[in-house]
Protein backbone atom coordinates (compact mmCIF):
# COMPACT_ATOMS: atom_id res chain seq x y z
CA UNK A 1 0.00 0.00 0.00
CA UNK A 2 1.50 3.29 -1.24
CA UNK A 3 0.59 6.35 1.15
CA UNK A 4 1.02 10.06 0.16
CA UNK A 5 3.92 11.91 1.90
CA UNK A 6 2.76 14.03 4.41
CA UNK A 7 2.22 18.04 3.91
CA UNK A 8 4.89 18.86 6.71
CA UNK A 9 8.10 17.22 5.03
CA UNK A 10 9.64 19.47 2.65
CA UNK A 11 10.88 18.67 -0.66
CA UNK A 12 14.90 19.32 -0.83
CA UNK A 13 14.22 22.30 -3.41
CA UNK A 14 11.91 23.47 -1.10
CA UNK A 15 14.00 24.19 1.69
CA UNK A 16 16.88 25.48 -0.42
CA UNK A 17 14.77 28.08 -2.13
CA UNK A 18 13.32 29.19 1.57
CA UNK A 19 16.94 29.57 2.43
CA UNK A 20 17.98 31.11 0.07
CA UNK A 21 14.97 33.91 0.24
CA UNK A 22 16.02 34.18 3.65
CA UNK A 23 19.70 35.35 2.97
CA UNK A 24 18.42 37.17 0.34
CA UNK A 25 15.92 38.91 2.58
CA UNK A 26 18.81 39.40 5.25
CA UNK A 27 21.04 40.41 2.66
CA UNK A 28 18.76 43.10 1.48
CA UNK A 29 18.34 44.54 4.96
CA UNK A 30 22.04 44.69 5.35
CA UNK A 31 22.41 46.76 2.50
CA UNK A 32 19.71 49.16 3.44
CA UNK A 33 22.38 49.46 6.81
CA UNK A 34 24.98 49.95 5.04
CA UNK A 35 23.09 52.94 2.77
CA UNK A 36 22.19 54.56 5.36
CA UNK A 37 25.57 54.77 7.12
CA UNK A 38 27.15 55.87 4.06
CA UNK A 39 24.42 58.47 3.41
CA UNK A 40 25.08 59.92 7.18
CA UNK A 41 28.83 59.81 6.42
CA UNK A 42 28.08 61.66 3.12
CA UNK A 43 26.57 64.09 5.38
CA UNK A 44 29.27 64.93 7.89
CA UNK A 45 31.60 64.62 5.35
CA UNK A 46 30.00 67.00 2.45
CA UNK A 47 29.46 69.51 6.04
CA UNK A 48 32.71 69.41 6.80
CA UNK A 49 34.21 69.98 3.14
CA UNK A 50 32.02 73.01 2.85
CA UNK A 51 32.61 74.69 5.88
CA UNK A 52 36.46 74.63 5.40
CA UNK A 53 36.00 75.57 1.82
CA UNK A 54 34.29 78.81 3.03
CA UNK A 55 36.19 79.54 6.47
CA UNK A 56 39.37 79.39 4.27
CA UNK A 57 38.20 81.87 1.31
CA UNK A 58 37.20 83.96 4.20
CA UNK A 59 40.71 83.94 6.34
CA UNK A 60 42.23 84.04 2.89
CA UNK A 61 40.33 87.59 1.44
CA UNK A 62 40.48 89.12 5.42
CA UNK A 63 45.10 88.75 5.28
CA UNK A 64 44.44 89.96 1.54
CA UNK A 65 42.84 93.25 2.86
CA UNK A 66 45.13 93.44 6.11
CA UNK A 67 48.40 93.13 4.15
CA UNK A 68 47.26 95.07 1.38
CA UNK A 69 46.68 98.02 3.87
CA UNK A 70 43.16 98.07 3.46
CA UNK A 71 41.64 98.95 7.41
CA UNK A 72 39.71 95.40 8.01
CA UNK A 73 36.71 96.10 10.55
CA UNK A 74 36.86 93.29 13.51
CA UNK A 75 33.30 94.00 14.42
CA UNK A 76 31.59 90.26 13.52
CA UNK A 77 28.35 89.32 12.99
CA UNK A 78 26.41 87.19 15.79
CA UNK A 79 22.93 86.56 14.12
CA UNK A 80 22.03 85.26 11.21
CA UNK A 81 20.03 88.41 9.50
CA UNK A 82 23.27 90.30 10.66
CA UNK A 83 25.46 87.86 8.64
CA UNK A 84 23.74 87.98 5.46
CA UNK A 85 23.98 91.85 6.09
CA UNK A 86 27.61 91.87 6.46
CA UNK A 87 28.15 89.74 3.28
CA UNK A 88 26.21 91.87 1.03
CA UNK A 89 29.25 94.32 1.58
CA UNK A 90 31.48 91.58 1.29
CA UNK A 91 32.94 91.53 5.04
CA UNK A 92 35.41 89.11 5.13
CA UNK A 93 35.28 88.20 8.87
CA UNK A 94 31.31 87.44 7.64
CA UNK A 95 32.23 85.22 5.29
CA UNK A 96 34.41 83.25 8.19
CA UNK A 97 31.35 83.11 10.50
CA UNK A 98 29.20 81.41 7.37
CA UNK A 99 31.33 78.62 7.24
CA UNK A 100 31.35 78.28 10.95
CA UNK A 101 27.84 78.41 11.15
CA UNK A 102 27.75 75.50 8.21
CA UNK A 103 30.00 73.43 10.46
CA UNK A 104 27.60 74.16 13.63
CA UNK A 105 24.75 73.23 11.48
CA UNK A 106 26.47 69.86 10.36
CA UNK A 107 25.36 68.20 12.90
CA UNK A 108 21.78 69.03 12.54
CA UNK A 109 21.56 67.98 9.31
CA UNK A 110 23.12 64.92 9.99
CA UNK A 111 19.95 63.84 12.59
CA UNK A 112 17.19 65.15 10.22
CA UNK A 113 18.89 63.73 7.45
CA UNK A 114 18.94 60.39 10.06
CA UNK A 115 15.56 60.31 9.99
CA UNK A 116 14.97 59.90 6.17
CA UNK A 117 18.02 56.81 6.77
CA UNK A 118 15.97 55.05 9.04
CA UNK A 119 13.11 55.55 7.04
CA UNK A 120 14.80 53.80 3.92
CA UNK A 121 15.21 50.91 6.56
CA UNK A 122 11.45 50.54 7.14
CA UNK A 123 12.89 50.76 11.20
CA UNK A 124 10.10 53.14 12.76
CA UNK A 125 11.21 52.80 16.26
CA UNK A 126 14.54 54.89 15.28
CA UNK A 127 12.60 57.03 12.51
CA UNK A 128 10.35 58.51 16.14
CA UNK A 129 13.46 58.36 18.39
CA UNK A 130 15.54 60.52 16.22
CA UNK A 131 13.04 62.51 15.27
CA UNK A 132 12.67 63.25 19.36
CA UNK A 133 16.18 64.16 18.99
CA UNK A 134 15.84 66.72 15.95
CA UNK A 135 12.98 68.26 18.09
CA UNK A 136 14.99 68.83 21.16
CA UNK A 137 17.82 70.08 18.84
CA UNK A 138 15.75 72.88 17.00
CA UNK A 139 13.99 73.99 20.08
CA UNK A 140 17.23 74.42 22.16
CA UNK A 141 18.47 76.64 19.19
CA UNK A 142 15.65 78.69 18.23
CA UNK A 143 13.84 79.03 21.71
CA UNK A 144 16.26 78.83 24.22
CA UNK A 145 19.18 79.79 22.08
CA UNK A 146 16.47 83.21 21.89
CA UNK A 147 15.76 83.41 25.61
CA UNK A 148 19.42 83.21 26.53
CA UNK A 149 21.52 84.36 23.48
CA UNK A 150 22.00 87.73 23.99
CA UNK A 151 24.88 89.33 25.28
CA UNK A 152 27.32 90.14 22.47
CA UNK A 153 30.39 89.72 23.97
CA UNK A 154 32.34 90.21 20.74
CA UNK A 155 35.96 89.90 21.78
CA UNK A 156 38.60 90.17 18.77
CA UNK A 157 42.08 90.98 20.67
CA UNK A 158 44.59 89.00 18.03
CA UNK A 159 44.13 88.72 14.46
CA UNK A 160 48.05 88.77 13.30
CA UNK A 161 49.30 85.63 11.19
CA UNK A 162 51.63 84.37 13.78
CA UNK A 163 48.82 84.06 16.28
CA UNK A 164 46.01 82.02 13.26
CA UNK A 165 49.33 79.38 12.50
CA UNK A 166 49.86 78.56 16.30
CA UNK A 167 46.07 78.09 16.90
CA UNK A 168 46.25 76.15 13.85
CA UNK A 169 48.90 73.41 15.22
CA UNK A 170 47.69 73.58 18.51
CA UNK A 171 44.08 72.73 17.15
CA UNK A 172 45.50 70.32 14.99
CA UNK A 173 46.92 68.41 17.96
CA UNK A 174 43.78 68.78 19.76
CA UNK A 175 41.45 67.54 17.10
CA UNK A 176 43.98 64.32 16.91
CA UNK A 177 43.88 63.69 20.40
CA UNK A 178 39.88 64.16 20.61
CA UNK A 179 39.28 62.14 17.72
CA UNK A 180 41.27 59.07 19.24
CA UNK A 181 39.43 59.43 22.80
CA UNK A 182 36.24 60.34 21.82
CA UNK A 183 36.56 63.84 23.14
CA UNK A 184 35.75 67.54 21.40
CA UNK A 185 39.40 68.81 22.07
CA UNK A 186 38.18 71.52 24.22
CA UNK A 187 40.54 70.49 27.16
CA UNK A 188 43.45 71.51 24.92
CA UNK A 189 41.84 74.60 23.34
CA UNK A 190 40.81 76.55 26.75
CA UNK A 191 43.71 76.98 28.48
CA UNK A 192 45.94 77.13 24.83
CA UNK A 193 43.95 80.10 23.73
CA UNK A 194 43.69 81.50 27.48
CA UNK A 195 47.24 81.00 29.06
CA UNK A 196 48.98 81.31 25.56
CA UNK A 197 47.14 83.93 23.78
CA UNK A 198 45.21 85.47 26.60
CA UNK A 199 41.99 85.10 24.59
CA UNK A 200 38.72 86.16 26.99
CA UNK A 201 37.52 82.90 28.87
CA UNK A 202 33.95 83.66 26.63
CA UNK A 203 35.95 83.55 23.35
CA UNK A 204 37.67 80.26 24.03
CA UNK A 205 34.96 78.48 25.76
CA UNK A 206 33.09 79.69 22.10
CA UNK A 207 35.82 78.30 20.33
CA UNK A 208 35.90 75.11 22.01
CA UNK A 209 32.03 74.66 21.02
CA UNK A 210 33.25 74.94 17.36
CA UNK A 211 36.21 72.35 17.99
CA UNK A 212 33.82 69.87 19.39
CA UNK A 213 31.68 69.91 16.32
CA UNK A 214 34.57 70.22 14.40
CA UNK A 215 36.13 66.93 16.01
CA UNK A 216 32.39 64.97 15.74
CA UNK A 217 32.18 66.28 12.21
CA UNK A 218 35.42 65.31 11.07
CA UNK A 219 36.24 61.84 12.65
CA UNK A 220 32.54 60.69 12.81
CA UNK A 221 32.25 60.79 8.64
CA UNK A 222 35.27 58.52 8.49
CA UNK A 223 33.90 56.10 11.09
CA UNK A 224 30.79 56.07 10.34
CA UNK A 225 31.67 55.14 6.96
CA UNK A 226 34.46 52.26 8.21
CA UNK A 227 30.90 50.51 10.49
CA UNK A 228 33.01 51.30 13.87
CA UNK A 229 30.40 53.54 15.61
CA UNK A 230 26.89 52.23 16.61
CA UNK A 231 24.54 54.36 15.17
CA UNK A 232 21.54 52.92 17.32
CA UNK A 233 23.06 53.70 20.43
CA UNK A 234 24.07 56.77 19.57
CA UNK A 235 20.89 58.23 18.27
CA UNK A 236 19.22 56.41 20.97
CA UNK A 237 20.87 58.52 24.15
CA UNK A 238 21.45 61.69 22.15
CA UNK A 239 17.82 61.91 24.01
CA UNK A 240 19.33 62.13 27.28
CA UNK A 241 22.41 64.40 25.99
CA UNK A 242 20.49 66.47 24.64
CA UNK A 243 17.45 67.39 27.14
CA UNK A 244 20.90 67.23 29.96
CA UNK A 245 22.28 69.90 27.90
CA UNK A 246 19.38 72.01 27.65
CA UNK A 247 18.70 71.73 31.52
CA UNK A 248 22.41 72.53 31.77
CA UNK A 249 22.19 75.94 29.40
CA UNK A 250 19.52 76.82 31.99
CA UNK A 251 20.81 76.15 35.15
CA UNK A 252 24.20 78.10 34.07
CA UNK A 253 22.32 81.12 34.41
CA UNK A 254 21.35 80.46 38.10
CA UNK A 255 24.15 78.15 39.26
CA UNK A 256 27.83 79.31 40.30
CA UNK A 257 29.96 77.67 37.57
CA UNK A 258 32.98 77.36 39.96
CA UNK A 259 31.62 75.18 42.33
CA UNK A 260 30.47 72.66 39.52
CA UNK A 261 34.15 72.81 37.98
CA UNK A 262 35.18 71.59 41.02
CA UNK A 263 32.43 68.82 41.97
CA UNK A 264 32.82 67.37 38.19
CA UNK A 265 36.63 67.46 38.35
CA UNK A 266 36.78 65.73 41.80
CA UNK A 267 34.09 63.16 40.14
CA UNK A 268 36.23 62.52 37.01
CA UNK A 269 39.22 62.34 39.20
CA UNK A 270 37.23 59.22 40.80
CA UNK A 271 36.04 58.07 37.26
CA UNK A 272 39.63 56.82 36.15
CA UNK A 273 39.46 54.30 39.16
CA UNK A 274 37.19 51.78 37.22
CA UNK A 275 39.27 52.54 34.02
CA UNK A 276 42.21 51.45 35.72
CA UNK A 277 40.56 47.81 36.98
CA UNK A 278 39.91 47.32 33.07
CA UNK A 279 43.17 48.59 31.90
CA UNK A 280 44.08 44.94 29.93
CA UNK A 281 40.98 44.40 28.68
CA UNK A 282 40.98 44.32 25.27
CA UNK A 283 37.52 43.06 24.69
CA UNK A 284 34.63 43.22 27.61
CA UNK A 285 34.11 39.93 28.36
CA UNK A 286 30.50 37.91 29.77
CA UNK A 287 28.21 40.73 28.73
CA UNK A 288 24.44 39.80 28.07
CA UNK A 289 22.07 42.08 26.53
CA UNK A 290 19.92 43.62 29.03
CA UNK A 291 16.11 43.75 28.31
CA UNK A 292 16.21 47.56 27.36
CA UNK A 293 19.36 47.15 25.03
CA UNK A 294 17.13 43.31 23.10
CA UNK A 295 13.79 45.99 22.57
CA UNK A 296 16.36 48.71 21.17
CA UNK A 297 18.30 46.17 18.99
CA UNK A 298 21.63 47.86 20.19
CA UNK A 299 23.71 44.64 19.87
CA UNK A 300 26.61 45.27 17.06
CA UNK A 301 29.53 44.50 15.33
CA UNK A 302 33.00 46.05 14.09
CA UNK A 303 35.70 45.56 12.11
CA UNK A 304 38.52 45.47 14.22
CA UNK A 305 41.89 46.20 11.98
CA UNK A 306 44.16 45.16 14.49
CA UNK A 307 42.34 41.85 15.66
CA UNK A 308 42.38 41.07 11.96
CA UNK A 309 38.60 40.18 12.68
CA UNK A 310 35.01 41.68 12.98
CA UNK A 311 34.00 41.59 16.64
CA UNK A 312 30.32 40.98 17.83
CA UNK A 313 29.12 42.48 21.11
CA UNK A 314 26.27 43.00 23.07
CA UNK A 315 25.16 45.74 25.22
CA UNK A 316 23.94 46.55 28.87
CA UNK A 317 23.08 48.76 31.49
CA UNK A 318 21.70 50.65 29.07
CA UNK A 319 19.53 52.92 32.33
CA UNK A 320 22.07 54.15 34.04
CA UNK A 321 24.15 54.65 30.85
CA UNK A 322 21.05 56.89 29.62
CA UNK A 323 21.24 58.58 32.61
CA UNK A 324 24.50 59.20 32.86
CA UNK A 325 24.34 60.56 29.41
CA UNK A 326 22.06 63.38 30.88
CA UNK A 327 24.41 64.42 33.29
CA UNK A 328 26.54 64.57 30.50
CA UNK A 329 24.71 66.84 28.38
CA UNK A 330 24.01 68.79 31.49
CA UNK A 331 27.96 68.84 32.14
CA UNK A 332 28.12 70.56 28.62
CA UNK A 333 25.23 73.07 28.66
CA UNK A 334 26.35 74.37 32.33
CA UNK A 335 30.25 74.64 31.60
CA UNK A 336 30.95 75.01 27.93
CA UNK A 337 32.65 71.94 27.32
CA UNK A 338 31.95 68.55 25.08
CA UNK A 339 31.68 66.43 28.01
CA UNK A 340 32.98 63.27 25.90
CA UNK A 341 34.90 62.31 28.81
CA UNK A 342 31.46 61.37 30.96
CA UNK A 343 29.83 59.62 27.47
CA UNK A 344 32.72 57.13 27.01
CA UNK A 345 32.62 56.53 30.75
CA UNK A 346 28.92 56.00 30.31
CA UNK A 347 29.46 53.40 27.32
CA UNK A 348 32.70 51.54 28.50
CA UNK A 349 32.03 51.39 32.33
CA UNK A 350 27.92 51.45 32.24
CA UNK A 351 26.97 49.81 29.00
CA UNK A 352 30.54 47.52 28.62
CA UNK A 353 30.85 48.90 24.88
CA UNK A 354 34.10 47.54 23.68
CA UNK A 355 36.41 50.95 24.29
CA UNK A 356 36.78 51.69 19.97
CA UNK A 357 33.17 51.43 19.65
CA UNK A 358 32.39 54.05 23.12
CA UNK A 359 35.09 56.56 21.51
CA UNK A 360 33.81 56.36 18.06
CA UNK A 361 30.25 56.69 19.06
CA UNK A 362 30.86 59.50 21.35
CA UNK A 363 32.64 61.31 18.75
CA UNK A 364 29.51 60.85 16.94
CA UNK A 365 27.68 62.17 19.45
CA UNK A 366 29.08 65.12 20.88
CA UNK A 367 28.71 67.11 17.88
CA UNK A 368 24.91 67.42 18.51
CA UNK A 369 24.99 68.01 22.41
CA UNK A 370 26.91 70.59 21.60
CA UNK A 371 25.45 71.82 18.70
CA UNK A 372 22.00 72.17 21.31
CA UNK A 373 24.21 74.93 23.14
CA UNK A 374 26.45 76.60 20.01
CA UNK A 375 23.35 78.80 18.84
CA UNK A 376 23.40 80.64 22.61
CA UNK A 377 27.06 80.78 22.42
CA UNK A 378 27.13 82.13 18.27
CA UNK A 379 24.11 85.26 19.28
CA UNK A 380 25.90 85.83 22.61
CA UNK A 381 28.61 86.74 20.63
CA UNK A 382 31.07 84.36 21.97
CA UNK A 383 32.27 82.73 18.35
CA UNK A 384 34.80 85.11 17.41
CA UNK A 385 35.44 84.19 13.56
CA UNK A 386 39.36 84.84 14.46
CA UNK A 387 40.01 82.88 16.85
CA UNK A 388 37.43 80.06 16.14
CA UNK A 389 38.48 79.90 12.12
CA UNK A 390 41.88 78.09 12.93
CA UNK A 391 40.59 76.11 15.75
CA UNK A 392 38.28 74.78 13.58
CA UNK A 393 40.46 74.36 10.95
CA UNK A 394 42.98 72.36 12.69
CA UNK A 395 41.08 70.50 14.82
CA UNK A 396 38.89 69.08 10.71
CA UNK A 397 42.61 68.16 10.15
CA UNK A 398 43.18 66.90 13.17
CA UNK A 399 40.37 64.71 13.69
CA UNK A 400 40.55 63.33 10.07
CA UNK A 401 43.85 61.85 10.90
CA UNK A 402 43.06 60.61 14.11
CA UNK A 403 40.40 58.29 12.36
CA UNK A 404 42.80 56.69 9.97
CA UNK A 405 44.90 56.20 13.16
CA UNK A 406 42.83 54.51 15.32
CA UNK A 407 41.92 51.56 13.95
CA UNK A 408 44.91 50.10 13.72
CA UNK A 409 45.26 50.71 17.76
CA UNK A 410 44.31 48.22 19.95
CA UNK A 411 41.04 49.20 22.57
CA UNK A 412 43.92 48.59 25.48
CA UNK A 413 45.82 51.21 23.90
CA UNK A 414 42.75 53.87 23.42
CA UNK A 415 42.43 53.36 26.70
CA UNK A 416 45.68 54.06 28.16
CA UNK A 417 45.57 56.78 26.02
CA UNK A 418 42.11 57.98 27.52
CA UNK A 419 43.07 57.68 31.03
CA UNK A 420 45.78 60.10 30.96
CA UNK A 421 43.36 62.97 29.27
CA UNK A 422 40.36 62.08 31.34
CA UNK A 423 42.83 63.12 34.24
CA UNK A 424 44.01 66.51 32.56
CA UNK A 425 40.33 67.06 32.10
CA UNK A 426 39.82 66.94 35.64
CA UNK A 427 42.97 68.73 36.50
CA UNK A 428 42.08 71.79 34.08
CA UNK A 429 38.18 71.51 36.05
CA UNK A 430 39.60 72.16 39.51
CA UNK A 431 41.81 75.21 37.88
CA UNK A 432 38.74 76.95 36.23
CA UNK A 433 36.90 76.24 39.73
CA UNK A 434 39.91 77.68 41.50
CA UNK A 435 40.06 80.52 39.14
CA UNK A 436 43.45 79.92 37.78
CA UNK A 437 41.99 79.48 34.00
Amino acid sequence: MITRRSRSVQHPGEKRMKLFSERSEAAGTGDLVRETELVISGVLRGGVILSAAIILVGIGYFYALKFSGHVVSLKFPHSLPAVFQDLAHAEPLAIVALGLLVLLATPVLRVAVSIFAFAMEHDRTYVVITGIVLFILLFSIFVVGGLLGHGAHAHVLRSGLSFFVLVFVGSLFAGFVGSLVGLGGGVFIVPLLTIAFGVPIQSAIGASIVSVIATSSGAAAAYVRDRMTNLRVGMFLEIATTIGAISGALLATVVNSAVLFVIFGLVLLFSVLPLIVHMGEELPEGVRNDRFSKALRLASTYPDQRLGRTVSYEVTGVPPGFGMMYVAGAISGLLGIGSGTFKVLAMDTAMRLPMKVSTTTSNFMIGVTAAASAGIYFQRGDIDPVTAAPVALGVLLGATLGAVTLPRLSNTWVRKVFIPVIVLVAVEMLLRGAGVL
